[in-house]
Protein backbone atom coordinates (compact mmCIF):
# COMPACT_ATOMS: atom_id res chain seq x y z
CA UNK A 1 0.00 0.00 0.00
CA UNK A 2 1.17 3.23 -1.03
CA UNK A 3 1.70 5.69 2.04
CA UNK A 4 -0.03 9.10 1.45
CA UNK A 5 0.78 11.95 4.02
CA UNK A 6 -1.65 13.59 6.50
CA UNK A 7 -2.69 16.08 3.96
CA UNK A 8 -3.53 13.65 1.25
CA UNK A 9 -5.75 11.76 3.66
CA UNK A 10 -7.85 14.24 4.60
CA UNK A 11 -8.15 15.98 0.93
CA UNK A 12 -9.46 12.34 -0.25
CA UNK A 13 -11.48 12.02 2.63
CA UNK A 14 -12.80 15.78 1.87
CA UNK A 15 -12.92 14.34 -1.76
CA UNK A 16 -14.87 11.65 -0.32
CA UNK A 17 -17.37 14.14 1.26
CA UNK A 18 -18.07 16.14 -1.77
CA UNK A 19 -18.93 12.79 -3.60
CA UNK A 20 -21.40 12.44 -0.80
CA UNK A 21 -19.36 8.27 -1.24
CA UNK A 22 -20.23 7.07 2.37
CA UNK A 23 -18.56 3.63 1.87
CA UNK A 24 -15.15 5.84 0.61
CA UNK A 25 -15.47 8.29 3.33
CA UNK A 26 -15.99 5.45 6.09
CA UNK A 27 -12.82 3.29 4.31
CA UNK A 28 -11.03 6.92 5.37
CA UNK A 29 -11.61 7.02 9.08
CA UNK A 30 -10.55 5.29 12.49
CA UNK A 31 -12.86 2.37 14.29
CA UNK A 32 -13.38 4.78 16.86
CA UNK A 33 -13.47 8.04 14.54
CA UNK A 34 -14.94 11.23 16.32
CA UNK A 35 -17.37 13.98 14.25
CA UNK A 36 -17.72 16.91 16.07
CA UNK A 37 -20.14 19.69 14.64
CA UNK A 38 -20.14 23.27 15.03
CA UNK A 39 -22.72 23.08 18.02
CA UNK A 40 -20.46 20.71 19.86
CA UNK A 41 -22.61 17.49 19.41
CA UNK A 42 -20.43 14.87 18.89
CA UNK A 43 -20.51 11.27 17.42
CA UNK A 44 -18.05 8.46 17.41
CA UNK A 45 -17.92 4.68 15.98
CA UNK A 46 -18.20 3.83 12.13
CA UNK A 47 -22.10 2.88 12.07
CA UNK A 48 -22.67 6.35 14.13
CA UNK A 49 -20.56 8.32 11.93
CA UNK A 50 -22.45 6.87 8.96
CA UNK A 51 -25.92 7.11 10.23
CA UNK A 52 -24.82 10.85 10.78
CA UNK A 53 -23.43 11.65 7.37
CA UNK A 54 -26.39 9.81 5.74
CA UNK A 55 -29.16 12.19 7.52
CA UNK A 56 -26.86 14.87 6.48
CA UNK A 57 -26.79 14.67 2.99
CA UNK A 58 -30.39 13.32 2.96
CA UNK A 59 -30.90 17.01 4.36
CA UNK A 60 -28.33 18.62 2.06
CA UNK A 61 -28.25 16.72 -0.95
CA UNK A 62 -25.50 18.66 -2.78
CA UNK A 63 -23.61 19.50 0.25
CA UNK A 64 -20.16 20.18 -0.62
CA UNK A 65 -16.75 21.84 0.60
CA UNK A 66 -14.70 24.52 -0.93
CA UNK A 67 -11.08 24.68 1.00
CA UNK A 68 -9.63 27.64 -0.44
CA UNK A 69 -6.59 26.91 1.99
CA UNK A 70 -5.13 23.62 4.08
CA UNK A 71 -2.32 23.95 6.80
CA UNK A 72 -0.70 20.68 7.72
CA UNK A 73 1.46 20.22 11.39
CA UNK A 74 1.81 17.04 12.54
CA UNK A 75 -1.08 15.08 12.62
CA UNK A 76 -3.30 18.07 12.38
CA UNK A 77 -5.00 19.45 9.11
CA UNK A 78 -6.51 22.34 8.79
CA UNK A 79 -9.20 23.42 6.31
CA UNK A 80 -10.68 26.81 5.74
CA UNK A 81 -12.84 27.39 2.78
CA UNK A 82 -16.79 27.30 2.02
CA UNK A 83 -19.36 25.31 2.30
CA UNK A 84 -22.59 25.38 0.39
CA UNK A 85 -25.49 23.17 -0.11
CA UNK A 86 -29.43 23.27 -0.75
CA UNK A 87 -31.69 22.01 2.62
CA UNK A 88 -33.95 19.44 0.94
CA UNK A 89 -37.57 20.31 1.90
CA UNK A 90 -39.74 17.49 1.05
CA UNK A 91 -38.12 15.96 -1.58
CA UNK A 92 -37.29 19.58 -3.23
CA UNK A 93 -34.40 21.71 -3.86
CA UNK A 94 -35.45 25.31 -4.01
CA UNK A 95 -33.16 28.05 -5.07
CA UNK A 96 -34.11 30.29 -1.91
CA UNK A 97 -33.30 27.21 0.23
CA UNK A 98 -29.78 27.10 -0.92
CA UNK A 99 -26.63 28.83 1.76
CA UNK A 100 -23.14 29.29 1.71
CA UNK A 101 -21.01 30.03 4.74
CA UNK A 102 -17.46 29.87 5.87
CA UNK A 103 -15.92 26.71 6.71
CA UNK A 104 -13.18 26.05 8.67
CA UNK A 105 -12.12 21.75 9.86
CA UNK A 106 -9.72 20.24 11.86
CA UNK A 107 -8.77 16.72 11.12
CA UNK A 108 -6.95 14.44 13.19
CA UNK A 109 -4.73 11.80 11.68
CA UNK A 110 -3.92 8.57 12.96
CA UNK A 111 -1.97 6.44 10.48
CA UNK A 112 -4.02 6.43 7.05
CA UNK A 113 -7.15 7.38 8.51
CA UNK A 114 -9.11 10.38 10.29
CA UNK A 115 -9.57 9.56 13.62
CA UNK A 116 -11.60 13.16 14.58
CA UNK A 117 -13.19 15.37 12.50
CA UNK A 118 -14.36 18.53 13.72
CA UNK A 119 -16.06 21.20 12.15
CA UNK A 120 -16.40 25.32 13.30
CA UNK A 121 -19.22 26.64 11.29
CA UNK A 122 -21.97 29.06 12.05
CA UNK A 123 -24.80 27.35 10.05
CA UNK A 124 -27.12 29.80 11.04
CA UNK A 125 -28.18 30.25 7.33
CA UNK A 126 -28.98 26.30 7.45
CA UNK A 127 -30.99 26.42 10.94
CA UNK A 128 -33.04 29.38 9.71
CA UNK A 129 -33.78 27.64 6.03
CA UNK A 130 -35.04 24.51 8.72
CA UNK A 131 -36.71 26.38 10.95
CA UNK A 132 -38.73 28.41 8.15
CA UNK A 133 -39.52 25.04 6.46
CA UNK A 134 -40.38 22.94 8.98
CA UNK A 135 -40.59 24.72 12.17
CA UNK A 136 -37.94 22.51 13.63
CA UNK A 137 -35.26 23.87 15.57
CA UNK A 138 -32.23 21.80 14.20
CA UNK A 139 -28.49 20.98 15.25
CA UNK A 140 -26.29 20.21 12.21
CA UNK A 141 -26.04 16.46 12.89
CA UNK A 142 -29.86 15.74 13.78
Amino acid sequence: MIQRSKLQVVLAFVERINAHDLKGMLALITPDHRLLDALGESVRGLQNVRRAWKGYFAMVPDYEIVPDEVIAEGHTVALFGKAHGTFCSNGELRPEDRWEIPFAARALVRGQRVATWQIYCDNAPIRRIIRARSGVQAGEFQ
